[in-house]
C-alpha cells in the first residue's frame, strides 16, 4: 500500500501533468519546440516528445528539478479525447536526469544503435469514453511509450510505418498504439536508418536489445 506521502506525491504529479501537458502537446502539433517558454528548465525540462496524430496519441519525457539531488524523471501519456488532449497516465522514477551527448555505437554509454530505456503504458481512455460498457475495458487498445537512446550514426527511426527524426542529443521518446494483450501492448518494430538511407539496426517487438548489439556481443 502506498504511504500518505507517496499518495500526495502521485496526486501532485497528476495535477501538474493535467495542467502542463496539453499545452506541450499542442506546441508539438504546431511544429514548435515542446518546452514552454514560461516554464524554467531548471524547474522542469522537457527532454523529448512524440505525437502520432493519426492515432491521436502523444508521449512526453520530462525531468522535474534536473541536476538536483531529488531530480525525478516522468513519462506523460496523452490522448486526443474528442477535440481535447488529455493526460491519461504515465510513469515516474526518482533516478535519472537530462541526458547529454550522442556517442557513436560501440562507444562508452552506447553499445548498439538503439538502446531501450524506460517505458509506460495505459489502456486507451478515448476508446473507453466511446464505449462506456464495462466489458469494453478488456478490448480497449493499449497506448505505450519507450525512451530510446540512439547512436550518432542514426539519421532517423522507423517506428512501424512512421518516420521519427532523431534529435541532436540522441535521447527521445516514442509513442505507439496496439491491441491490448491483457498484460500490456505490442511495441512496433523499430528500425534505425543512416543518413544514406541504409538500415543500421532493428529491434523487434519482444526484443530487449537491437540487432547491432547482438552482433557485437556475439563477436561476429
Amino acid at each position: 500500500m502506498p504511504t500518505s506521502a507517496e499518495l500526495s506525491r502521485m496526486r501532485r504529479i497528476h495535477r501538474w501533468m493535467e495542467i502542463i501537458m496539453p499545452g506541450v502537446i499542442r506546441r508539438m502539433v504546431n511544429g514548435r519546440t515542446p518546452q514552454p517558454g514560461w516554464l524554467p528548465r531548471r524547474l522542469l525540462t522537457v527532454v523529448s516528445g512524440d505525437v502520432d496524430l493519426d492515432a491521436g496519441i502523444g508521449a512526453v519525457w520530462l525531468v522535474w528539478r534536473p541536476r538536483a539531488a531529488k531530480a525525478e524523471t516522468h513519462t506523460a501519456l496523452m490522448e486526443l479525447c474528442g477535440e481535447e488532449w488529455q493526460y491519461t497516465g504515465g510513469g515516474s522514477r526518482s533516478d535519472g536526469d537530462v541526458p547529454t551527448g550522442r556517442p557513436a555505437a560501440g562507444q562508452p554509454g552506447q553499445l548498439g544503435m538503439i538502446e531501450l530505456g524506460g517505458g509506460a503504458g495505459v489502456l486507451s481512455r478515448a476508446d473507453r469514453l466511446r464505449h462506456p460498457h464495462p466489458h469494453s475495458i478488456g478490448t480497449a487498445p493499449w497506448i505505450g511509450s519507450n525512451e530510446l537512446q540512439v547512436a550518432a550514426e542514426v539519421d532517423h527511426l522507423l517506428l512501424g510505418e512512421r518516420r521519427i527524426e532523431v534529435p541532436g542529443n540522441s535521447s527521445l521518446i516514442v509513442v505507439w498504439k496496439s491491441p491490448s494483450t491483457g498484460r500490456g501492448g505490442i511495441r512496433p518494430l523499430i528500425v534505425a536508418v543512416g543518413r544514406d538511407g541504409s538500415e543500421l539496426s532493428r529491434i523487434g517487438p519482444h526484443d530487449s536489445m537491437d540487432s547491432c548489439t547482438w552482433v557485437q556481443l556475439s563477436g561476429q
